[in-house]
């Protein structure tokens, strides 16, 4: 953030015109977080000492930077908080998850990358901020840099953070993605959000490899969306049967949350379905050769995992799948990957597919 000469404005007025311009601009809602994160710095650094990171080494590497935003970017004194849903078709969750011949994809990714959107549209809001007041000191962020993206949410008043450790906001649910803006602007800050979950633990039954280990408390290395996504190497063979058909990213907290039943399906046209990844089988995802892959992903944020982590994906999900002959055929044809990991993942699914088999399914 470059040291520019203190504009002239009305924070207030200037507040209110940021959260129009923000609905223009198609966020769902905008709000407004002091950077004051001490106590969430507290429970992150408590987080990687217990090494529940996993692989994720990147949490760890910028220090104090991710909860002292003027640290990051000298100046800082406010965050604009962004929200935009993204929730394109809430209907067909439960049925592919019940269908072990089908793939499941976390909605999230169904569409057009999150990052490469809400970027664009913050961007633009700098944009609009800049015209109406002049040159001002600020930083984009979506996922792009060390940064307490959901505390600062919470702060802004865009929701609490919940149980399974995702941001809730009780008129909207928790299908929405977040984006921030650091600004050198004494703007007004919002009330941060209060919690409302209350005795409710749906989140923490529903979760397929028990990753919600207590209240707000989540072992990264056992949730399906850190070993399908974040995690390179083999998925321990105690959670792979546990993963089910979930090949990118798992929902299931957020599927029996009851605030969702206020989520409203997503206007945006960027987070619809892309190639029938929502209802697709896992065979038809298995038989993606890597310039398949790599064609069929672009633009998306599946394409980041590669397709050697895509494989290993698949075959653990066809090693749970019912005991089927074309299912032993495809991994068959997988069985001498040059990737190791490949070819551990699928002689597991393999052994998995013949006793069942035998079993009589």
């Amino acid at each position: 953030m470059s040291v520019v000469p203190a504009p002239a404005f009305d924070p207030a007025a200037l507040a209110d015109d940021i959260r129009r311009w923000g609905a223009e601009l198609g966020f769902q809602r905008i709000g407004i977080a002091g950077i004051d994160l001490a106590e969430d710095e507290r429970r992150l650094q408590e987080w990687l000492d217990l090494g529940w990171h996993g692989d994720m080494d990147w949490m760890a590497r910028h220090g104090s930077k991710r909860s002292r935003p003027a640290e990051l970017v000298p100046g800082t004194l406010r965050v604009v908080s962004a929200r935009m849903d993204y929730l394109a078709d809430g209907e067909s969750m439960q049925r592919v998850l019940d269908d072990g011949t089908r793939a499941y994809v976390s909605r999230y990714a169904l569409g057009r990358d999150y990052h490469k959107v809400l970027r664009g549209r913050l961007q633009r809001l700098a944009e609009r901020i800049a015209d109406a007041i002049g040159p001002f000191g600020h930083r984009v962020f979506v996922d792009s840099a060390p940064v307490l993206e959901k505390p600062l949410a919470r702060d802004a008043g865009l929701g609490w953070i919940g149980k399974h450790t995702n941001v809730i906001d009780k008129d909207a649910g928790s299908w929405f993605f977040l984006g921030e803006i650091y600004i050198d602007l004494p703007l007004p800050v919002d009330v941060p959000a209060r919690d409302h979950c209350g005795t409710c633990t749906r989140c923490i039954a529903a979760c397929p490899t028990q990753a919600i280990v207590a209240p707000y408390r989540l072992d990264a290395r056992r949730c399906v969306s850190y070993l399908t996504i974040e995690h390179a190497g083999a998925i321990p063979e105690d959670l792979r049967p546990l993963m089910g058909n979930r090949i990118y990213g798992c929902d299931d907290c957020q599927m029996v949350c009851p605030w969702n039943k206020f989520a409203r399906l997503a206007a945006e046209p960027d987070f619809r379905e892309r190639h029938g990844l929502a209802r697709a089988s896992l065979l038809e995802l298995f038989a993606w050769d890597e310039a398949q892959f790599l064609r069929l992903t672009e633009g998306s944020a599946i394409r980041r995992i590669g397709h050697e982590r895509w494989l290993r994906n698949l075959a653990v999900a066809l090693g749970n799948a019912p005991p089927a002959a074309d299912i032993v055929a495809a991994l068959e044809a997988r069985a001498a990957h040059p990737s190791p990991v490949v070819r551990e993942h699928v002689a597991w699914a393999l052994a998995r597919q013949r006793a069942g088999a035998a079993r009589g399914g």
